[in-house]
């Protein structure tokens, strides 16, 4: 008897993505390019940090997370719920102390083991508010862009914790648009 061949054309040669692996993909994609190039806008492909948490969290991580409304998304991940101190993501709001105080204490990883630097993300208004101007790489040179809706002790704690290459990954989220600031770009506020 010969063995059953299957013509790699047929449709059961390969998986169709569904509508939520498609999601999630464009999700990690637009992350991971906010990320590559700092300063540049992306866009999210729904408008929800469950989406996010969905994405990039799994039963492996611990996450922080003052938003308590995204926390039923984080627990169906199997993910750990615990303190800032120990997290790989944490969900803050940098608006007010609460967030800044959560912020000085999250991990960032040592000269060893720089990786287990925490991944953040915060809210703020992307194209309004303070002037930042980045550098470091993936970028050219230099590049202003404008966040609103933080107050500059957010930049000057980012300062003190993200000494390359340790510090922590920044994700602003303005509704569907993210911005990357990983912890090897330098921020000087203008």
């Amino acid at each position: 008897m010969e063995p059953l061949a299957l013509d790699p054309l047929s449709p059961i040669a390969a998986p169709r993505r569904g509508a939520e692996e498609i999601r999630t993909n464009a999700t990690y994609e637009a992350l991971m390019w906010a990320l590559a190039r700092p300063g540049t806008i992306r866009t999210l492909p729904e408008l929800s940090l469950e989406g996010i948490a969905e994405t990039l969290i799994d039963r492996e991580c611990r996450v922080f997370s003052q938003d308590t409304a995204l926390l039923p998304a984080i627990a169906a991940t199997g993910a750990t719920l615990g303190p800032a101190e120990t997290a790989d993501h944490a969900f803050l709001s940098l608006d007010g102390a609460a967030g800044l105080s959560v912020l000085s204490l999250l991990p960032v990883g040592s000269h060893a083991y720089p990786d287990e630097g925490a991944t953040v993300f915060a809210a703020a208004r992307l194209g309004e508010g303070r002037r930042l101007r980045l550098s470091g790489p993936g970028i050219e040179t230099a590049i202003d862009v404008t966040v609103g809706g933080l107050p500059d002790d957010v930049w000057a704690i980012r300062a003190a914790r993200c000494v390359y290459p340790t510090g922590f990954e920044l994700f602003l989220i303005d509704g569907d648009r993210v911005l990357g600031l990983p912890r090897s770009t330098t921020i000087e506020v203008l």
